[in-house]
This record gives structure tokens, sequence and C-alpha cells, in this order.
């Protein structure tokens, strides 16, 4: 039914036998944290075994109070705790899955005042300094690890993984950068490799032989003073010693200053270390990090890894692997790595969800049931909200028919996959044109709708998704040949100068400069990407980090905005950070605190500055580009309701503030659900 040959066969590793070669890699979802919603992290998990994930491994759970993330997270730590995880494991068991539990001590990276860590070292990311452990303290850390794996046994999981990677406890005893200590825990590379070690040796004491054991050891740190490969492979061989089944390769520290998982990072970039590893021990070693598709993860296994890890893929479709094998790979929801309603969800201690599945995390409460009545349905407007809510109705049983004023459907994310780093955006687009076309929606492309001809044909109601135009401001010269919307700039439609202004620092702000700045998209270029970004190897360079090299812009670009706040604050929690480092590198000068943009003329935009608006200049331009928000596009969901139709109102439509995707297709969804 399939090509994939490597991904879907099996991997015996002696006491069990996993069915495929994926992993549903570890992600917090936030349900760990409360008893009461174990039951919905069942049913998310079990969705996910039932789409054929060989193994899935849970999200972080602390073997103690003091590596908790934050006051109140999950853990494991008592016999009392145990029911709540036998829902988990009876779900995905009876889903025909197999899941692990993963151990994760959060070290100095805890927003707790009773962290602790090797050293006495604050970590950037957190505003409490730890403590650092003595030698009994790091011998009862290993204990509590090992207690943990025990419980994780009697709850009924079929292993454990310990988190060794990304700047946590464990990878902050392996590194030069958060290990100071002189005594058996550090100095020499052999001492800060055995608190490791002990504590895998510790689990597999405790857990038994018939247990999937799996390191998650982080084979580039990507920041300075990190380990090198060396190191990084001595470990792998004391951790297979010391009793591991699998070595799960983990990429970057949240510290770094190197993306790893946004969506302009290339697919598969870090995959090589797989195979790299696989040379120097035994034990199947997984892939991971932007691996989204299975022709990516055929590819990544061929080169030499035994498995892959996807955990954000699993969100945005969890019927990935289910579909691979019935040869319906084209039909598989592609996560485009926006990190926008999962990881942005949980570094701000929300659930985490997906932007293109909306009901990832909330399987219990959004359910897309048949519905009761069969209705004739019409959607206007095949942007995100208006797909989605075309593909929900027909899931539910409704005759639906979408119809668009373009000649091709896509809306803001046609828009959004022209800009340098965001080409994964397509891939939404060419999700939702197969899943129409499979679900029999009657497309209509270049069709303008109004009540008299959709009352004709029998409609009762309508979904409005049209969208949003860019809002033109009122500043004199604005009809100056020199201005253009972001619409024109982006789609080709104009060409921009040597010089350009852009008015309006919000997202699309942002993403005019990546795209006014970028000569060619390193994110197709692997190699163009990492002399971007400065990433080495670790071979070559403690933490794989080396002088970033970004490719010179072909445009001045001065960036402006109303606000006196630094450009960028308000983006993504987990990404806002790339895009700033990115317009520094390209020399985009930043302009905060307009208090007017007076004029536009032969010499360029005038403006005032300061907030009595006493500093006058002048930007020498030959573009400006106007990304100075959104208008609705709502008139014909007036004139709809005028003619009797019952009508709802999605996406940008509904509200034009600051594009919001993860809103226009959650909100779309969720109408849908309820017609």
């Amino acid at each position: 039914m399939s090509d994939y040959s490597r991904l879907l066969s099996p991997l015996d590793l002696g006491h069990v036998t996993l069915p495929n070669r994926v992993v549903m890699g570890s992600m917090h979802t936030g349900l760990e944290d409360r008893a009461e919603d174990f039951p919905k992290l069942a049913a998310y998990l079990a969705e996910r075994a039932r789409g054929g994930a060989g193994l899935i491994i849970t999200g972080g759970f602390a073997p103690n109070l003091r590596g908790t993330l934050y006051p109140g997270a999950s853990k494991l730590t008592a016999r009392r705790e145990l029911p709540r995880h036998r829902l988990v494991t009876d779900a995905v068991h009876d889903a025909g899955g197999r899941i692990a539990l993963q151990l994760l001590h959060a070290g100095r990276y805890a927003y707790t005042p009773w962290c602790a860590a090797p050293s006495a070292i604050k970590s950037p990311i957190s505003r409490f300094r730890p403590r650092a452990l003595t030698d009994r303290g790091v011998r009862r850390q290993i204990r509590a690890f090992a207690r943990a794996a025990g419980l994780a046994r009697e709850a009924g999981y079929d292993g454990v993984e310990v988190m060794g990677s990304e700047g946590y406890l464990v990878n902050e005893f392996l590194a030069p950068r958060t290990n100071h200590r002189t005594d058996d825990w550090g100095g020499s590379p052999e001492n800060r490799r055995r608190f490791a070690v002990e504590v895998v040796r510790a689990v597999r004491a405790a857990a038994g032989p018939d247990f999937v054991l799996v390191y998650r050891i982080s084979v580039l740190d990507l920041v300075e003073d990190g380990q090198t490969w060396d190191e990084v492979t001595a470990l792998a061989r004391e951790v297979e010693d010391a009793g591991a089944s699998i070595l799960n390769l983990g990429i970057g520290w949240h510290e770094a200053r190197i993306p790893t998982i946004v969506t302009s990072v290339p697919r598969a970039a870090f995959t090589e270390y797989a195979a790299r590893l696989r040379e120097h021990v035994s034990l199947p070693v997984v892939a991971t990090n932007r691996i989204n598709t299975p022709e990516v993860a055929e590819e990544v296994l061929a080169s030499g890894a035994d498995l892959v890890s996807l955990a954000r893929p699993f969100l945005a479709d969890p019927d990935f692997v289910r579909k691979a094998a019935e040869g319906r790979s084209d039909e598989i929801n592609t996560c485009i790595a926006c990190n926008q309603a999962c990881l942005d969800h949980t570094f701000s201690k929300q659930r985490a969800s997906c932007m293109v599945n909306p009901r990832a995390g909330h399987e219990t409460e959004l359910v897309i049931g048949t519905a009761p009545v069969r209705r004739r349905v019409a959607v206007v407007g095949g942007g995100p909200a208006g797909m989605a809510a075309a593909v929900t109705l027909a899931e539910r049983g409704h005759d639906v028919r979408l119809l668009e004023g373009r000649d091709h459907l896509g809306g803001q994310f046609d828009i959004a996959m022209r800009i340098p780093g965001k080409e994964e955006f397509a891939e939404t687009i060419r999700y939702f044109t197969r899943r129409l076309e499979v679900l029999g929606v009657d497309v209509r492309l270049s069709t303008w709708a109004d009540a008299a001809s959709l009352a004709a044909e029998g409609v009762e109601e309508v979904v409005v998704a049209t969208g949003v135009e860019p809002r033109v401001p009122d500043i004199p010269g604005i009809d100056h040949p020199s201005v253009m919307t972001y619409a024109e700039l982006v789609r080709g439609e104009r060409e921009p100068g040597r010089r350009v202004a852009v008015i309006g620092a919000g997202g699309i702000g942002v993403d005019v400069c990546e795209l006014l700045t970028t000569g060619r998209s390193p994110t197709l270029d692997v190699d163009a990407w990492r002399h971007e970004w400065g990433v080495g190897d670790p071979d070559a360079t403690r933490g794989g980090v080396v002088p970033a090299v970004p490719e010179p812009s072909p445009r001045e670009v001065v960036l402006l905005q109303r606000k006196a706040t630094p450009i960028g604050k308000g983006l993504g929690k987990t990404t806002g950070w790339v895009h700033r480092a990115s317009l520094r590198a390209k020399g985009v000068e930043q302009v905060t605190g307009v208090a007017e943009y007076e004029r536009i003329d032969d010499d360029g935009l005038h403006v005032r500055l300061g907030e009595a608006g006493a500093q006058r200049r002048t930007v020498a331009c030959d573009t400006v580009v106007v990304c100075a928000g959104q208008e609705s596009l709502r008139t014909v969901a007036d004139e709809l309701a005028d003619g009797g139709m019952t009508v709802h109102v999605v996406g940008g439509a509904d509200v034009a503030a600051e594009l919001d995707a993860k809103r226009a297709i959650r909100q779309g969804t969720e109408v849908a659900a309820r017609i």
C-alpha cells in the first residue's frame, strides 16, 4: 500500500517488538500537571496510538519535587499517583500502542526557588539561581530517577525515557558550561558523564531487564562550552553498557541562540548525527528534529538512523503512520513548525494544541461527530478559516460548497508561504485542498457569493470566512507611486527598490523585512542555513557553535512602528527571538516611537518621532511598504443575513486584529462542529 518499507518495518528490542520505526517524541501538553486532566491526556495519547505511532513518549514527569519545571508541574513520586497514570497506559494499550514515560529533572531550568543543579550557575531563561547539589544530593537525585522508573512500571508503562538533553539537569552535568564541580561528579569528562551513567544504571536496576529504557542524548548542545563529539560518543557507549535500550537524539539547549525546530529550520537539518552516532554503539538510534513527512522519514532511515522521532507532527495529524501505511500520505495534515499553539502554549503554561489541528489536546471537547440533520451549507472564502470549516462540515455529513473569489485557495496562507522560512505553510493549503477533494466538497473558484443564487440552491446556512484586506492608513501621499501594500509586495505584483521603508512592525511587518532582506531562502539549503546561524561540528568546536556568517541583505530596510516598545516584543514566545535575531543580522534599522507619519513624497517617508513628535526625520527610500494592519471583509455577511440566511462569521472576517491563523482555523472548526 506504500513505499515506506523502512518506516513501516518492525524493530525487535528483545523483550518487545515495535511495529514500526516511528517514535512519537515527548511533548509537554499541560494535561500532565493536574490529576483531573488525565482522562483528556489518555484520550489524546490513545488517538495517536490508534494512528499507528510505534512508541509513544509522554511529556516530562519529574522524579521528585526538586526536579519539577514549575510549582504544581507534573511528577511521578508516589504510589497514590498511579491510578491516574493507569488511565493513560490502559487507554494506549487498548488502542494497540506502547508508551514510555519521560523522566525529566528540570535542573536550573526550573521556575522554582528550590531548583538545583550541578553548580550554582543561573540559567538565562529562569529568574531563579539554583543551589549546587552536594554529593549526598546528587546521589538522592539518582535514587529518585530509579524510584520513578519503578513506579512507571507499576503504572503499566512499557518503558521510560531519561531526559539527558536540551539543557536539563542530566545535560547540565555533562557540559563544562554548567558543571564547575571539582569532586567525583565534575572536573574531567569522565566525571561529568558519571551522573548520566549512574542514572541509567539505577533505572535499569529498578525497572528490570524487560523494560524499554530510552536515553535522550544531547549530540549537539549548540551552546558555548558544550560537549565535544568525542565526549558525546564516549557517553553513548557508557550509557549502552549501563543498560539503555535506545538512544534518542536531542538537539540544542533551550537557551541556545540557534533555532532548532521553528519553521525556518530546514527539514531534517540535524538527522545526520544519528548515522554518525550509530557508528559508535550497537543500540538503535533515533533521529529527530524537523522530520514532518513520511518521505523525509524514509530518507533519514535510509541514511543510517534506526528510528525517527516525530512530536509536533502527531499534534498536526494523529493518523500520520496509518495514512502512510495505507498509501494516503497526501492526506496527512503536515506540521508546519509554527509553534503557535504547541510550544508557545507550553512555555506560557497553557494547554498545548496545534494551529492546523485544533482538536489536538481537546479530543474530548472538540468532537467531530455526525450531524443529526444533514444540511446544505455554503462556506464563503477559501482561506484557512474557510477551508477548515468546509472540511469539518463535510466530515459531519453536510452537503457543502466552498466559494472563493480568487482563482486559488489559501487566503493569507498563500501570502505567508511566500516569505523566506515559511515555505511550509504551503503544506496546509495542500492538505486542506486534498481533504476537500476526498470529502467531495463542491469547490468553486473565481466565484462570488450572493444570497439569491445560494437560496436557489437550497442553502440553509452560510459560514462567511472572507478574511481581511490590508488597511491603508490616511497619510498624505499614500497614493505616491512608491507606496505598495504588503500583499502586493509578497504576491509579486509590485517590485521594491533598493531602499525600503516598512510602516508597521507587527508580525506582517517583520515577515516583509525577511522577504526584503533575503536573497535566497536558507531554509531550502541546509549548508546556507548553517552559515546563516553559526552551526558547526562538535568534532571541531565545543557545542557545535561557530561564528554566524549571514548572507548580506540586498536592500537597505528601515522598519518603523508607533509603539515605543522594542520591535517584535509581541511575537511568539518561542519564535519571536528568531525573527528579532534575523532583523539584527540583516542590518534592518528599527525605528520605534513614531508619533506621526507626516507624508510620503519623492524624498521618501517623513515622520515625527518621540512622545511629543518634536523630532523630525525623513527616511530616504525608493519604496514604502504598508503593513499597518487589516480590515475585515464582511460585506457579504451582511448581504446574506439581509437575504434571510443564517450566517456564521469566522476568522479575519470576524476579527481583523493582528492576523491570527490559530484562532481562524480553530473558530472555523468549532463553528462547523456545531452546525
